[in-house]
């Protein structure tokens, strides 16, 4: 856990289901309880709507209604915001066209917003120049704004879609000030003392299956691989020996809850295991906490300031 604190940007992905939203928003509470600035943040669409897509998830699990595209206070040390990939194309403009005016009148034009909003990468390219400006930000001691930006990521493709940008844009626009952008935003995507990505996945095996394949896709894009938390592990108080008493005991009786709690526990341990095996990253284990929204993540938090290697 320690390792994540020391690098700029943390990308958390995962499938849908699997805890990923609590994980971001844990992390964040973590490292600001840690003195770290911490900017916590989600994607939203790019259309003409943005902002009536805002509330969300992470936005519950850390304890609002909903966020808006410019940081707001959540508690100390911690902010967060919704990343709009409509305010990166504007910021884009404004930096690469001779006057701010008309990058906001080209932000006026309905056919421009729709063709940025549609167009294949361009949302995303919009997501990340908004991380870019957002990472960039200082105070007037010349300090950066936040030290951490934790990005909750929507789906598992989008952490591949953000690192196939550059190419598919460099193919296209090899040169002028679009393409410096793009190297900008590949430079932070791939160096490892900047970014991590972390990957969310369950104890069961389906979900360690996808995310052995989501850990694959990430180092081949050469994103680098933080960490890869296991959420809602088991409580396990059983020593080998207390294991094979209960299973002697249970062994030969109709179902109980007793021989249910068993099963998901070996399942859990088969399954640590096993990703421990395929992945180079550390894996952490998250015990299951009986919780929900804000009071979850700060329990979550609480965990990963003792987690250690599973």
């Amino acid at each position: 856990m320690k390792r994540l604190l020391s690098l700029r940007a943390v990308l958390v992905t995962g499938k849908g289901g699997v805890g990923k939203t609590t994980v971001a928003a844990s992390i964040a509470k973590y490292a600001a309880a840690q003195g770290k600035r911490v900017l916590c943040a989600e994607m939203v669409g790019g259309g003409e709507n943005a902002r009536a897509e805002v509330t969300s998830a992470l936005a519950q699990a850390l304890g609002r209604k909903d966020l808006d595209d410019q940081p707001v206070d959540i508690a100390p040390n911690l902010r967060a915001v919704a990343l709009s990939p409509a305010l990166g194309h504007q910021k884009f403009l404004r930096d690469v066209l001779p006057m701010r005016l008309l990058a906001d009148a080209a932000m006026r034009s309905g056919a421009i917003r729709r063709f940025l909003s549609a167009a294949p990468t361009f949302p995303e390219m919009g997501v990340l120049y908004r991380m870019l400006e957002l990472v960039r930000q200082t105070r007037r001691d010349g300090s950066f704004e936040h030290d951490l930006l934790v990005v909750d990521l929507p789906a598992t493709g989008h952490a591949l879609a953000l690192a196939q940008i550059p190419a598919s844009l460099l193919r296209v626009i090899p040169t002028g000030p679009i393409a410096t952008a793009v190297r900008e935003g590949l430079a932070l995507l791939q160096d490892p003392t900047c970014t991590g990505s972390v990957v969310v996945t369950l104890p069961e095996t389906l979900p360690i299956s996808e995310a052995i394949e989501l850990c694959t896709g990430i180092e081949q894009h050469k994103i680098p691989l933080a960490t890869v938390f296991v959420n809602r592990v088991p409580y396990d108080p059983f020593s080998d020996e207390e294991r094979e008493a209960v299973r002697t005991m249970l062994d030969g009786k109709p179902p109980t809850l007793g021989e249910r709690t068993m099963e998901r526990i070996d399942r859990s341990r088969v399954a640590l295991a096993r990703i421990s095996a395929a992945v180079r990253a550390p894996i952490v284990a998250l015990q299951d906490v009986f919780l929900e929204g804000s009071k979850l993540t700060d329990e979550v938090a609480l965990l990963m300031d003792s987690a250690g290697p599973a």
